[in-house]
């Protein structure tokens, strides 16, 4: 591995993603927000979705945090209740803060030609906002895929910045609650690479497919398992090698880094606050449609009517 290893950040936690149901017969594979990764502050949860014909994420609200979705399979579709019209393909990403309120659907699009028709397979990481953001306006952005960096920065390395910098070059301006967020191919075996993050931010990686080594650690980790990495002083970033030798599928990861909040965190569903009596009034205020959920009242998206296979 390179020398840069030396001052890499090692894996102090890993977790197996398992698969559990969410939404309206959807399959998530849920790392951070499980019992065995609870707090990983500001990250709330993680999870990496299949989406089938007849199934999604209906309406629904939120409060208290941002969603980053990033669609690696397949085509998924947004709306919400400001009037925000979303289409994600391969490759592209969505930005939502939800500040005080907002009601939105996320719902699987299939191309009318059944040959042509494949599940919605993606990410969805929740970032808690600070306390002080916590009830500002909500706000949606998108990225597509074309409009996103993506770099070389040796042979058989590629790296698409979703947000964050990489090797000189700078992705999307992270919005409030936001993070690094990278995608790392390793194209070819014994291909290495480091990334360096800021200083004291917590950091994880998620295996989307193949295998990964960390550090200077001999390890090997597969697919569909979260590592979480060390922050200690002097570790200015992290070494990530495919296996010599690993021939199999190509080794893919998203690497994400945020500044670690210190505020307390109560979640009750998709409301996200600090303290209890903030939570009971996110529940009435949705109910009673006030406080940022006016729009909610009678509201229906027209994408969130769901089918029969």
């Amino acid at each position: 591995m390179s020398t840069s290893a030396q001052s890499s950040r090692s894996v102090i936690k890993a977790v197996y993603a398992n698969e559990v149901s969410e939404g309206v017969g959807a399959r998530v594979r849920r790392s951070i927000g499980s019992s065995e990764l609870r707090k990983l502050s500001p990250f709330l949860m993680l999870d990496h979705a299949t989406v089938k014909k007849g199934a999604g994420f209906p309406d629904h609200p939120h409060r208290g945090q941002t969603t980053v979705s990033y669609q690696i399979e397949g085509m998924f579709q947004h709306e919400d209740f400001l009037g925000n019209k979303g289409f994600l393909n391969p490759g592209d990403v969505q930005w939502m803060t939800a500040g005080r309120g907002i009601m939105h659907s996320e719902m699987p699009y299939f191309d009318p030609d059944p040959s042509k028709a494949v599940n919605s397979v993606g990410m969805q990481l929740w970032i808690d906002l600070p306390s002080d953001q916590k009830f500002i306006e909500p706000s949606y952005q998108e990225k597509k895929a074309e409009d996103i960096p993506t770099i070389h920065p040796q042979d058989g390395i590629e790296i698409t910045i979703i947000s964050g910098e990489s090797h000189g070059t700078k992705g999307f301006v992270r919005p409030v609650g936001g993070c690094w967020y990278f995608n790392f191919r390793l194209q070819k075996p014994g291909a290495s690479v480091y990334q360096t993050l800021p200083q004291g931010w917590t950091s994880f990686l998620y295996i989307i497919s193949g295998k990964v080594q960390v550090g200077d650690d001999s390890k090997i980790y597969d697919k569909y398992n979260t590592l979480v990495l060390s922050s200690q002083e002097g570790q200015e970033g992290v070494q990530f090698t495919r296996p010599e030798g690993e021939e199999g599928e190509e080794t893919r990861f998203i690497l994400v880094a945020g500044q670690p909040l210190d505020q307390p965190v109560v979640q009750y569903g998709p409301f996200v606050v600090n303290t209890q009596r903030q939570a009971m009034e996110a529940i009435s205020d949705f109910r009673m449609g006030r406080n940022g959920f006016e729009k909610a009242v009678g509201w229906e998206s027209e994408i969130g009517k769901i089918s029969g296979p």
